[in-house]
């Protein structure tokens, strides 16, 4: 695996490393000792997919308070989306500051999401699929959100075209 860091703290952009030949190619795409020698959470006790019809679905911006915090790793499997994650350390130097990657299908990149960060992302494409490992259970006393359009962050999202459940409508602006 090749970890390529973000502009965020702690947050990176994962490539595989392909062995290649004439059927295809090989390679890994987790290893709890790269993922520690990166000062990364290896610890994944949870794996989820989400499953998006219609382009222009928009997920987020989500995460999980203390005590179940998570670490996530994002990996785009069918169509592809415009992956967002948010900074929410109040003593992080990158603090509500926010960066977006392209995951697809043919990319086949991973996004790695430290905790105390948001996440969400839109697809680019009807029918797209993303595959969730974390680091901790999934807690509904937990999880939080904050709105996709918070002007505190103004974030640029691809498609005008959106598909918003209601809750990740109604979400707070962001407040520490």
């Amino acid at each position: 695996m090749i970890f390529r860091e973000t502009k965020l703290k702690d947050a990176f952009l994962i490539e595989l490393e392909k062995m290649e030949d004439e059927r295809g190619f090989f390679a890994r795409t987790f290893c709890q000792e790269e993922f520690k020698a990166h000062g990364l959470n290896p610890n994944l006790v949870q794996c989820s997919i989400s499953f998006n019809k219609k382009k222009g679905t928009l997920r987020g911006m989500h995460y999980q308070v203390a005590p179940y915090q998570e670490a996530k790793l994002v990996r785009c499997t069918q169509g592809s989306v415009y992956d967002v994650i948010i900074d929410l350390c109040p003593d992080s130097l990158t603090f509500k500051k926010w960066v977006a990657v392209e995951l697809t299908a043919e990319n086949r990149r991973m996004l790695y999401i430290p905790k105390g960060f948001a996440h969400g992302f839109q697809t680019l494409e009807d029918n797209t699929e993303v595959f969730y490992q974390m680091s901790e259970f999934y807690s509904p006393e937990s999880s939080k959100g904050i709105r996709w359009d918070d002007p505190a962050f103004n974030i640029h999202w691809p498609c005008n075209k959106r598909i918003i459940s209601t809750r990740d409508k109604q979400y707070p602006d962001f407040s520490l």
